[in-house]
């Protein structure tokens, strides 16, 4: 082993109920919160978090027959995937073939960057409120 070469790191992510697993291996240094409609349909919630790698960054180690992918017919690049068994987002192709959005929740452990921006502020939702301005709980509140 040649001890100059860098180490690649990866790191791991999984769906809710443990039995889809994948690796990421890199990142394309983008990080973002997308505040699209589809995004907050798709995640229940006022935006995505996800964490763009090429495909050559990304590979499933289990379960991959269990994912199932919707790509809706008008769209550019989105797609959602998810876990048939428990239905947890996971990653999916972009329709470009040129990246594999990674919805950063899935990761087991902390990647390897922080968010750096929102995209589709325009259309975010117009009941959001950012959470550094609403109380913090480190459990559920008292009543």
């Amino acid at each position: 082993m040649n001890h100059n070469e860098p180490v690649e790191m990866t790191t791991p992510g999984s769906c809710l109920c443990g039995q889809v697993h994948y690796e990421i291996s890199g990142n394309l240094g983008i990080f973002q919160y997308c505040h699209c409609s589809r995004c907050r349909k798709f995640t229940g919630s006022a935006f995505a978090s996800n964490l763009l790698v090429k495909p050559d960054q990304f590979r499933w180690l289990a379960g991959r027959e269990l994912v199932v992918s919707y790509a809706p017919p008008e769209t550019k690049h989105f797609t959602t995937a998810f876990c048939r068994s428990c239905g947890s987002s996971l990653p999916w192709a972009a329709k470009s073939g040129k990246a594999v959005v990674i919805p950063a929740g899935t990761l087991d452990e902390t990647p390897p960057l922080k968010p750096t921006q929102n995209i589709f502020c325009a259309s975010a939702a117009e009941w959001y409120a950012p959470a550094s301005e609403l109380p913090q709980h480190d459990e559920l509140p008292p009543r």
